[in-house]
């Protein structure tokens, strides 16, 4: 029973932090050109990988409650329930989705009894081929929101049109032109980095549970 109790808390205290660094690694941006970078997409991989279903869901909910409340955790030290319902908001909620979705698909390709810590390169491989299949939701609503908002926006419409022109992709198709600006042009980056630093830091952060007595498979 007190072994139970334990496991339980451990693992409020792995979502509540994965939910903090969310936060933090939104706020490190980089800039190509138009396109702003983010390290956001790391959090709801890491959630995925260390979590349950349940806790990686409740842990990227908690990050959204954090913005709503107004705690400056968004891109940019943005917070308040007018960044959720803006033309950022579908990826924010996009997370809640996505980090379940990654620990299902997760536990299914690993199994019972598989360690993070113990796989091949090709497993890890693999895993970072499941995450973008995860991310898939955020993708998802963020394209919905962005679009709905940049169809009435002739400002964030134009910077959808640059985007897009500093790909050299043109399109006489609005939505087309919204989908490259709103998710084509992050994948890469998600990929490469969010979600390989995400592996990385499932790795030591189960390595360091194990010392401690927790078996996060």
């Amino acid at each position: 029973m007190v072994g139970s109790i334990t496991w339980e808390y451990a693992r409020f205290v792995i979502g509540i932090a994965v939910a903090v660094l969310t936060g933090v690694l939104a706020q490190l941006c980089f800039w190509v050109g138009p396109i702003p970078y983010t390290f956001q997409n790391t959090g709801f991989v890491l959630a995925g990988l260390l979590l349950d279903p349940l806790h990686a869901f409740l842990s990227m909910a908690l990050y959204m409650l954090f913005i709503v409340v107004g705690l400056p955790m968004a891109a940019g030290f943005r917070g308040g329930i007018h960044v959720v319902l803006g033309y950022t908001g579908g990826y924010i909620v996009g997370f809640i989705f996505s980090a379940p979705l990654m620990s299902l698909l997760k536990r299914w390709y690993l199994g019972r009894g598989r360690k993070l810590n113990e796989l091949t390169f090709t497993e890890y491989l693999i895993l970072l081929l499941l995450s973008l299949i995860a991310a898939l939701p955020t993708y998802t609503l963020g394209f919905l929101v962005f679009a709905c908002h940049a169809l009435g926006s002739e400002k964030l419409f134009s910077w959808a049109l640059k985007v897009a022109s500093s790909m050299g992709i043109s399109s006489d198709s609005k939505l087309l032109t919204l989908f490259i600006a709103s998710v084509l042009v992050f994948i890469p980056q998600d990929m490469l980095m969010d979600h390989v630093i995400a592996l990385i830091l499932a790795r030591y952060i189960y390595e360091i549970a194990l010392y401690r007595g927790f078996d996060l498979s």
